[in-house]
C-alpha cells in the first residue's frame, strides 16, 4: 500500500507466499489460481517473477511451485530478530501476575508444537514446556488451539495416518476422528484443554494468536496443577488466557 493506495500486484504477490507457506507439499500453478481465484496468465507471470528473485522455485520434474531459499532467508530472519516473542512478552508476564500460573507461548512447526517463550511464576516448578522445546502438537492446549484454527484438509495432511499420532503417557487422540472430536469442541468454546497428556498432574488451557488472514501464528497458554481444577479456576483461566491472546492478535496486526 502507497499513500492509503492498494497495489494489487503487491497484494497478490503475498497472497501467492502465503499460500505457498501454507501447503503441506509443493503445488500445481493451476492450484494457486483456482485456490486464490487468480487468472492464470497472472498467476504465472507472478510465479515467474518470484521464481527469477529466488522467493519460488519451479520443480520442472513435478510441474509444481515451492518456496525457494530467498523465502528461507526472510524466515530466519524473522527469527533471528524475534519480534513475536518481543511483542508478546509483555502481555505473558501480565498474564502470569493476574493467574499466578506458568505462561508460554508456543509455535507451529509441522506436527510439533515449539515452545518461543515461557515466563514461569514465582514459586512454580519447572516444566517441560521449556524454551525450545517441541512437543506433539495434537497432545498439548497449545498445539490444539492452532490445529483448531487451521482448514481441516491442512490439519488431515499434517496427520495423514495412525503413524502420525504419538503419546507421551498413553493418553491422547490416537486416530485423525479422535483429534477432529477434539478440535470441533475446540472451535466451539473457543479455547483449548488438555490435562495429564504433557504432563502427569498439571493441566493447560490454550488460545490461538491469529495474524491478519485468521491464520494461527503461536497460542498462548497456561498450565496450572490438575488438582486445582475445577469450574471457577477454569473459567478464570479461559478468561485471562484469550484477553492475553488477544491482546497479542491486535500487536501483530490480526483479528
Amino acid at each position: 500500500m502507497t499513500g492509503g493506495v492498494k497495489v494489487p500486484a503487491a497484494q497478490q504477490v503475498l497472497a501467492i507466499l502465503g499460500y505457498l507457506a501454507r501447503q503441506a507439499g509443493p503445488v500445481q500453478a493451476a492450484a494457486i489460481a483456482r485456490d486464490l481465484e487468480l487468472p492464470r496468465s497472472t498467476t504465472y507471470q507472478l510465479l515467474t517473477t518470484l521464481e527469477a528473485a529466488g522467493y519460488v522455485t519451479h520443480l520442472t520434474d513435478e510441474r509444481r511451485y515451492t518456496l525457494g531459499l530467498a523465502a528461507h532467508e526472510l524466515g530466519t530472519g524473522y527469527a533471528r530478530q524475534a519480534p513475536l516473542q518481543r511483542l508478546a512478552r509483555v502481555p505473558l508476564a501480565r498474564l502470569v501476575d493476574r493467574t499466578g500460573h506458568t505462561a508460554h507461548m508456543a509455535v507451529l512447526h509441522g506436527r510439533e508444537v515449539v515452545y518461543v517463550i515461557e515466563e514461569r511464576a514465582p514459586g512454580r516448578p519447572p516444566l517441560v514446556t521449556d524454551v525450545g522445546v517441541r512437543l506433539p502438537a495434537q497432545l498439548t492446549a497449545s498445539g490444539r488451539a492452532m490445529l483448531g484454527a487451521l482448514p481441516p484438509a491442512q490439519v488431515r495432511a499434517l496427520f495423514p495416518d495412525a503413524g502420525a499420532f504419538v503419546t507421551r503417557h498413553g493418553t491422547g487422540p490416537r486416530s485423525l476422528s479422535a483429534l477432529r472430536r477434539l478440535l470441533v469442541d475446540t472451535r466451539r468454546t473457543g479455547h483449548a484443554w488438555e490435562d495429564g497428556e504433557v504432563t502427569p498432574g498439571f493441566a493447560s488451557i490454550a488460545v490461538a494468536v491469529l495474524d491478519h488472514t485468521r491464520h494461527p501464528v503461536a497460542s498462548v497458554a497456561v498450565t496450572y496443577p490438575s488438582v486445582l481444577d475445577g469450574d471457577d479456576l477454569r473459567e478464570l483461566m479461559v478468561d485471562e488466557v484469550a484477553r492475553t491472546a488477544r491482546a497479542i492478535t491486535a500487536r501483530v496486526g490480526g483479528r
